[in-house]
């Protein structure tokens, strides 16, 4: 391909204290334990409960897999030495975000300033991945693009069935929680990128935004790395053309995608007919079909296969749940998950870079 697509993950993780299993608002203990190695990729988030790390720049998606390992498994260690652990997973299972501390600096004081309560009742965990975009143009064309795709891919992210102690009856309740904020949820169309570049300048001419980061959509250009950022996914355990559709449609399929998972029905909205998730993952495969060797992603697609049967990380949170009816087993089968993704080979991939 004449253009590389290199790519990246950030992740947010939940700060567990392994006695009680709640959340702990130690995020400085566990990055103070953070090696060399990692210490570049981990940072603070809006509440001290939560930690957040960023993978190097990757060639492929089977480098990334590693990356990923690498760093998860840096960040257990350092939550180990701290005596802390850290889960993967959209929402805790019980604990409130009352209870949770805001971390200092000037930018998220400004958050809770800008957003009040919404700001610090916005204890989610999720996951971005960052794709390099040729250009500005083909960024606009490909967010368009992929939009129809979006509940289908959050499908297979749910990992939030709890919050604040009960079963919610969605799969993702994080996304839920994070609709409150203005300026969420699927973008519009754009034409061009100068259509789009407008409509930025607009809010913040308005005093709407101060930038663009503060568009916070479910796939957006990211405004300094040149990459379209996906930001629909719930942080979870490793483990052709189409037409394009209003967005009030595809926010539809979003809400099934939330509440049943994988376990629902999405809109064929060219047939204008509901279809079983478990037959539309198999169709949304064959359409990537003829690129996944390029773009080295083979393995990693057909691991689908394995999600759709054996479900998601919210399908066996619900199951550890309806076992034991104790939410302390939920974190703890969560966390242990967390600590078992992180078994790859040490390798390092060859080609990264920061």
């Amino acid at each position: 391909m004449a253009h590389r697509f290199t790519i990246g993950v950030e992740e947010e993780f939940q700060i567990i204290d392994p006695a009680t299993c709640e959340l702990r608002s130690h995020v400085s203990q566990l990055i103070s334990q953070a090696s060399p190695d990692i210490a570049e990729q981990v940072k603070p988030e809006l509440h001290q409960s939560i930690v957040e790390t960023g993978t190097r720049i990757c060639d492929s998606v089977s480098e990334l897999r590693i990356e990923m390992h690498r760093t998860r498994r840096e960040l257990v260690a350092a939550a180990e030495r701290a005596g802390l652990q850290v889960a993967a997973a959209g929402t805790h299972p019980f604990s409130s975000w009352i209870d949770q501390v805001i971390s200092p600096g000037e930018r998220y004081e400004h958050i809770v300033e800008e957003m009040g309560q919404l700001a610090r009742s916005l204890l989610i965990f999720g996951m971005h991945v960052h794709v390099a975009m040729p250009d500005r143009q083909t960024t606009i064309d490909l967010m368009n693009g992929v939009r129809y795709f979006l509940p289908h891919l959050l499908a297979l992210s749910t990992s939030s069935p709890f919050w604040m102690g009960r079963n919610t009856g969605l799969k993702s309740f994080r996304t839920t929680v994070f609709r409150r904020f203005p300026r969420t949820g699927v973008p519009e169309q754009f034409e061009s990128w100068s259509a789009y570049e407008n409509f930025v300048n607009l809010l913040v001419k308005l005093h709407c935004i101060d930038n663009s980061k503060k568009i916070w959509r479910d796939v957006r250009p990211h405004p300094m790395f040149g990459t379209l950022e996906f930001r629909m996914f719930d942080v979870c355990t490793l483990n052709q053309s189409w037409r394009l559709y209003r967005r009030a449609l595809i926010e539809e399929n979003k809400w099934r995608a939330a509440r049943y998972g994988i376990d629902g029905k999405l809109i064929d909205f060219g047939k204008e007919a509901e279809v079983d998730m478990r037959q539309l993952i198999p169709e949304l495969l064959e359409l990537v079909d003829d690129v996944v060797d390029d773009l080295g992603s083979r393995g990693a697609v057909e691991y689908v296969h394995t999600m759709v049967k054996e479900g998601t990380s919210a399908d066996r949170q619900l199951r550890v749940y309806r076992e034991t009816g104790d939410m302390k087993a939920v974190v703890r089968h969560i966390v242990a998950e967390t600590r078992a993704g992180v078994t790859e080979p040490r390798t390092s991939p060859t080609h990264a870079v920061n």
